[in-house]
C-alpha cells in the first residue's frame, strides 16, 4: 500500500540556511504552500515557503535570508484577509502558531502589550475582568490576530463608537527589511528634531519622513476624505503635526508591506456592563440607509444592516433559527446597540430610539444576551452565508467593503444597485451601515478571461462610483491586490507619488509584501478560480447533492474565512483544535482538496499523500457541515476522498477491522464470553497490531445478550404488542446498541411500551453502513443501506416511524444515505421515517405521569457532532426539561473518539487532547451526583475509558421518568 506523493522539488537553496537559523520551525513541502497560497480572497499566489517564528530573532533571522537572497517576504496572522493581502509568493511569516502572548495588561492605564499572533477574543477575555475590552471587533474576532488587524486597519461593529485599529493603537514594536528595530509611536516636536539629527536608519527614516509630511501635508489634507472609514492607502494624515507625527499609526494599515511586526501596545475602551438592541425593520436596503444619519445623532454603540437577501440564505441553511424568529417585519434591518454603564441605561437608550423613528420602521428591543447574540451571529457570518445563495450560485469578494459618507449611503446604494443591474451582476449586502462602509458578495463569473475582464471593469466603475461620493474603496479590509490598481481612482497623482516616498523609506528594495498599495499587481491576475482550473476528473460517487455530484465546486465552498479556527464554541473543528495546524483545519483541508483538483503545487490526483495525510486526522464529526457559514462537509468529502484513495488497491487494515465491524460483530455474538476474554487477554496487543489498532485503546466488551436476542424473548412472553389503537412504531437496533449497549434499547422498548406504542423490530438483520462509508468503502456502504432499506420497506410502507437511539447512525440513515442512493425510492422513504428518540417522544410528553424521585436532578449533556450537525437538539432539550432534569448542555464539540477515529493506530494523542479541550475537564468539574448524559456510543465509550465515568442514554433518563427503566 502506498500513496503517491506530489512532485518533489529539490529544496531551494536558502532552505538549509533559513532553518539553521531559526528556533521556530520552516516548511518547504508542497502541502504547506498549497495551503497558504490564499488567503479569504480571490487570489493564489503559491509561496516559496512558510515560516513559523517562535520568537523576534527567528523574524530577523528570516528577514536576513530573504535580503540575501532577493525573496519577497509577507507576514500573515489568521488569513482572514479578504483582499488577498496575506498571499505572497517568497515567504511566508504565519505569526499564529508561537508568537500570540500577550505580554502585559495595565487597567490603569487602559493598554495592552501583545504579539502579533494573539487572537482578538483571547485579548478581550483577558481584559474582561477588569471591565475593558479592545474596541475593534471585526467579524472573524474568534481568530482574527492583532498582527492582521494592525496590517489591515480592521475596524468592525463597534466603529461607531470606538473607532478603526489605527484609533486604538499606541506604539508599535517593527523590524525593517534591513534588520533596523524601531518603537514607532507619537512623535514631539523636540524628539522628531533629535531623531532627524541622528546619523543613522533611523534618523534617515525620520528625515525622509518628515520632509515627506512637510511636501505633501497641504495636498493630504484636501484630498484624504473626511470619512471615518477611510482605510485605502497609507496613512500619511498621521505624519501631520497637528495628529503628532504618529509613526506607529502611520504604519497602521501598511499590510506588512513597509515593516514587520513584532509587538503592539494597543489602547483598550470600557466595556459597557449593560447592552440591549434595536431591530428595525424596513421595507427595503435603501429606506434602511436613509436613516442611518438620524441614528448616528442618537447614543449608539452599533449600527448594522441586513438585506432580505441574506436573510434568505440563512432560512434556507437553517429554517429552524431562532434568530429569524427575532426579527421584525420587513425586507431590510438595521442592528442598532446601546450601552450603558448602569442597569437599564440600555435599555431606555434603546428606547429613545425606537420614539426617534416612530412609524419610520418595524422595532422590536431585545435585552436578552441570548437573543442579541443570535442576531448578530447572522451578521458576523455574512461573508459566509452570502457567498452561496439558496439557489446554489457562487458569490464572490472582491468589491467586498466600500464605504461612503453615512449621509450619502442610501443615495450610493441605489446607484450601486444600478451598476449591478448595468453589469447583470447580483449582490448580497450587509454591513456597517453607521459608518456607510457597505459589505457585498457578487456573482462574478472568475473562471473564464470574459468573466475576469468584466470584473475589472465593474470594479473600476465602482471605484468611480464611491469616489464620486467621497468615499473609499477599502473601508475595512485594506487594499491587498484586490483594490491597490483603485487607488490612483480615488487619490490624485500626487498622493500616490507620496505613498511610493513613504514605502521606499521603509523598504528600499521593495522585499516586504510587494504589489500591495504601491506597484499594484492587477487586480484580475492570480485569480483563484482562474489560474488554477480542475485537470484531473472531479466527479464523485457520492451524489453531493448541493454540488451537483462534482468535488470541484464543493471545494470552493470554502472561500477562506476560518471560522474552523476558532478555539472554543461549536463543534468544527476538533483536530485543529488539537493540533493548531492549518493542514488539519477544515478550511486547510478544503485548500489542498482543491489544489489537488488543479494538480500543480499538489499532484498525484486522489493519490496525493498531502491531501491523505491532512485528511487522516479529520474526525468526520461533521461539525463544519453546521458550524461553517458555508456548509463545507469534510466528513463527506474525506468518505469520496478514500474511496477514490484506494479504488483497487490495498487499503489500510484498519478499513477492515473497523468498517467490516458489523460482520465481526455478527460473527461473535454467539460466543461474547469469548470473544471477551480474547480481547482483554495475552491475544488483545497482537489483534490491535493486525487490526491496525491503538495499543493504547482498550477493545469494548461484548454485551452477554445482544438486543435482539433480548427482543425475540421479549416479544415471546407478550411484549411489543402494545394495546389496541397504540402506534406502530420501529425501533433500529443499529450496531453499537445491539452488541454492546443492549440495555439502552431495552429501556427505550420499555418506555414506548409505557406510553402505550406498539413496538418492532426489523424483521431481517439491518445495518446503516456508517463504518464503510466513514473507511471509504462506499461500495460496500450503499449495498448495506439499500438491503436495510428493502428489509424496512414494508413497515416505513405502513406509515411507521423508524426510531433510532445511536445518533451516528440515525443521521446517517436520515442524510448520507441519500447521498450513497440518490435513486433508490426505498433509501428515500427510509430516510423520510427516520426519527430521533427525542423527536418520537417529545409529542409523548402529555401522557407522562409525575416525574419520580429517583430522577436526577442535574446532568452534563454531551451532544453527539452528527446530531448536532444533521438533526438539532430542541426536542432533546424538551424531553430533558420532561424528565425533570437540570440540564447543562456542553458546547464542547467532539468527544474525539468519533468511531473508528479514536481506535485507529496513531490517532490515540489527537483523540485524547480532542476530549480534553473541553468534554473532559467538565466532566471532572461537575459536582458530586452530576448525571452524564451521552446518546453516542463513541462519547460514552471516550468517557468510561478516559474517566471511568458511566454515562446514560436519554432513552434512560425517560425509562426512569416513566418509573419502567431497568424492568426488562
Amino acid at each position: 500500500m502506498t500513496t503517491t506523493p506530489s512532485a518533489a522539488a529539490p529544496l531551494p537553496e536558502f532552505a538549509a540556511e533559513l532553518r539553521s537559523g531559526l528556533d521556530g520551525q520552516a516548511r518547504f513541502d508542497p502541502g504547506t504552500r498549497a495551503l497558504y497560497a490564499t488567503d479569504a480572497s480571490n487570489y493564489r499566489r503559491v509561496p516559496a515557503g512558510v515560516v513559523f517564528p517562535r520568537h523576534d530573532n527567528d523574524v530577523a533571522a528570516t528577514l536576513a535570508v530573504a535580503r540575501a537572497h532577493r525573496l519577497p517576504v509577507t507576514s500573515r496572522g489568521a488569513g482572514t484577509s479578504i483582499a488577498g493581502n496575506a498571499a505572497g509568493v517568497g515567504l511566508v511569516l504565519d505569526f499564529s502558531r508561537h508568537m500570540n502572548t500577550i505580554l502585559d495588561i495595565d487597567p490603569q492605564r487602559r493598554l495592552a502589550r501583545v504579539q502579533p499572533g494573539v487572537v482578538l477574543d483571547t485579548l478581550r477575555s483577558a481584559a474582561a475582568p477588569y471591565g475593558l475590552t479592545f474596541g475593534p471587533d471585526p467579524s472573524t474576532h474568534s481568530r482574527c490576530t492583532l498582527g492582521g488587524m494592525i496590517g489591515n486597519n480592521s475596524c468592525g461593529t463597534h466603529s461607531v463608537a470606538w473607532g478603526k485599529t489605527v484609533d486604538n493603537v499606541r506604539e508599535l514594536d517593527v523590524l525593517l527589511s534591513d534588520g533596523t528595530r524601531l518603537q514607532a509611536g507619537p512623535t514631539s516636536a523636540a524628539e522628531l528634531e533629535a531623531l532627524c539629527a541622528r546619523g543613522d536608519r533611523t534618523g534617515r527614516l525620520y528625515q525622509a519622513l518628515r520632509g515627506l509630511a512637510d511636501d505633501v501635508g497641504d495636498e493630504v489634507r484636501r484630498s484624504f476624505p473626511e470619512l471615518t472609514r477611510r482605510v485605502s492607502g497609507y496613512n500619511l494624515d498621521q505624519l501631520l503635526p497637528e495628529n503628532g507625527f504618529h509613526l506607529g499609526r502611520a504604519l497602521v494599515g501598511t499590510e506588512g508591506s513597509c515593516a514587520t511586526l513584532l509587538g503592539a501596545t494597543v489602547e483598550l475602551v470600557e466595556s459597557p456592563r449593560s447592552r440591549a438592541m434595536v431591530v428595525l425593520g424596513f421595507a427595503d436596503t435603501y429606506a434602511a440607509a436613509d436613516e442611518v444619519t438620524r441614528l448616528r445623532d442618537l447614543d449608539t454603540l452599533a449600527i448594522e444592516g441586513l438585506s432580505a437577501e441574506l436573510v434568505d440564505v440563512v432560512a434556507h441553511r437553517n429554517p429552524d433559527s431562532p434568530a429569524l424568529r427575532l426579527l421584525p417585519g420587513g425586507r431590510s434591518w438595521l442592528l442598532v446597540e446601546t450601552g450603558g454603564h448602569e442597569p437599564g441605561e440600555a435599555e431606555a437608550a434603546a428606547q429613545r430610539i425606537v420614539r426617534a423613528l416612530g412609524d419610520r420602521a418595524e422595532t422590536v428591543v431585545h435585552t436578552d444576551p441570548t437573543r442579541m447574540a443570535a442576531l448578530w451571529k447572522i451578521r458576523e457570518e455574512g461573508s459566509g452565508y452570502s457567498t452561496r445563495m439558496a439557489d446554489g450560485s457562487e458569490r464572490w469578494s472582491g468589491w467586498e467593503d466600500a464605504a461612503v459618507p453615512p449621509q450619502h449611503l442610501g443615495a450610493y446604494l441605489r446607484e450601486f444597485d444600478a451598476l449591478l443591474d448595468r453589469f447583470g451582476l447580483r449582490g448580497v449586502t450587509y454591513g456597517h451601515y453607521g459608518d456607510g462602509c457597505i459589505h457585498v458578495r457578487i456573482d462574478f463569473e472568475l473562471r473564464s478571461a470574459t468573466g475576469a475582464a468584466d470584473y475589472r471593469a465593474f470594479l473600476e466603475s465602482a471605484a468611480d462610483l464611491v469616489t464620486d461620493y467621497g468615499g473609499s474603496v477599502s473601508g475595512e479590509h485594506g487594499d491587498g491586490q484586490a483594490r491597490s490598481e483603485l487607488l490612483s481612482r480615488m487619490y490624485p497623482p500626487e498622493i500616490i507619488s507620496a505613498f511610493e516616498r513613504f514605502k521606499a523609506a521603509f523598504d528600499p528594495e521593495d522585499l516586504l509584501n510587494p504589489g500591495h498599495i504601491v506597484h499594484p499587481r492587477p487586480l484580475d491576475a492570480d485569480l483563484r478560480v482562474l489560474v488554477a482550473p480542475p485537470r484531473i476528473p472531479s466527479r464523485t460517487m457520492l451524489a453531493l447533492h448541493h454540488d451537483d455530484g462534482d468535488m470541484a465546486p464543493a471545494t470552493r465552498r470554502c472561500v477562506g474565512i476560518g471560522k474552523c479556527l476558532n478555539s472554543s464554541g461549536g463543534v468544527m473543528c476538533p483536530s485543529y483544535r488539537a493540533t493548531r495546524d492549518e493542514k488539519h483545519s477544515t478550511r486547510g483541508r478544503a485548500h489542498l482538496l482543491f489544489e489537488m483538483l488543479a494538480g500543480t503545487t499538489v499532484t498525484g490526483g486522489w493519490r496525493s499523500t498531502e491531501v491523505h495525510d491532512a485528511l487522516d486526522l479529520c474526525l468526520s464529526c461533521k461539525g463544519c457541515k453546521t458550524d461553517c457559514p458555508v456548509g463545507v462537509d469534510m466528513a463527506t468529502y474525506k468518505a469520496e476522498f478514500l474511496h477514490q484513495h484506494y479504488r483497487n488497491r490495498l487499503r489500510p487494515a484498519a478499513h477492515y477491522s473497523m468498517g467490516f465491524l458489523p460482520l465481526w460483530l455478527a460473527a461473535g455474538q454467539y460466543v461474547p464470553h469469548v470473544i471477551n476474554r480474547v480481547l482483554a487477554g495475552r491475544m488483545a496487543p497482537i489483534l490491535k497490531r493486525l487490526g491496525g489498532l491503538a495499543p493504547e485503546r482498550d477493545l469494548p466488551a461484548l454485551a452477554s445478550q445482544t438486543l435482539r436476542a433480548w427482543w425475540d424473548r421479549h416479544r415471546r412472553a407478550g411484549g411489543g404488542a402494545g394495546p389496541s389503537g397504540g402506534e406502530r412504531l420501529v425501533l433500529f437496533p443499529d450496531t453499537f446498541t445491539n452488541h454492546f449497549d443492549p440495555r439502552i434499547g431495552r429501556d427505550a422498548i420499555t418506555a414506548m411500551e409505557a406510553l402505550g406504542q406498539s413496538v418492532e423490530l426489523p424483521p431481517g438483520q439491518v445495518c446503516c453502513g456508517l463504518t464503510w462509508h466513514s473507511t471509504g468503502q462506499l461500495e460496500v456502504a450503499r449495498a448495506v443501506v439499500r438491503r436495510t432499506a428493502r428489509v424496512l420497506r414494508p413497515q416505513v410502507q405502513a406509515g411507521m416511524p423508524v426510531v433510532g437511539l445511536e445518533p451516528s447512525c440515525t443521521a446517517f440513515l436520515r442524510n448520507d444515505a441519500l447521498e450513497l442512493a440518490p435513486h433508490d425510492p426505498d433509501v428515500a422513504a427510509l430516510a423520510g421515517a427516520t426519527k430521533t428518540f427525542a423527536e418520537w417522544a417529545e409529542p409523548t410528553r402529555r401522557h407522562w405521569q409525575q416525574t419520580p424521585s429517583e430522577t436526577v436532578p442535574e446532568a452534563l449533556v454531551q451532544r453527539h457532532c452528527h446530531q448536532y450537525a444533521e438533526m438539532g437538539f430542541a426536542s432533546d432539550r424538551a424531553i430533558l426539561e420532561a424528565s425533570g432534569v437540570q440540564a447543562r448542555v456542553l458546547d464542547s464539540g467532539c468527544c474525539g473518539l468519533a468511531g473508528n477515529f479514536g481506535f485507529e493506530r496513531g490517532h490515540y494523542d489527537v483523540s485524547m487532547a480532542c476530549a480534553e479541550d473541553s468534554l473532559l475537564p467538565a466532566v471532572r468539574a461537575a459536582e458530586d451526583g452530576t448525571e452524564v448524559v451521552a446518546d453516542g456510543f463513541s462519547c460514552r465509550t471516550q468517557l468510561r475509558q478516559a474517566l471511568g465515568t458511566e454515562p446514560v442514554h436519554l432513552a434512560t433518563l425517560v425509562a426512569r421518568a416513566l418509573g419502567v427503566a431497568g424492568s426488562c
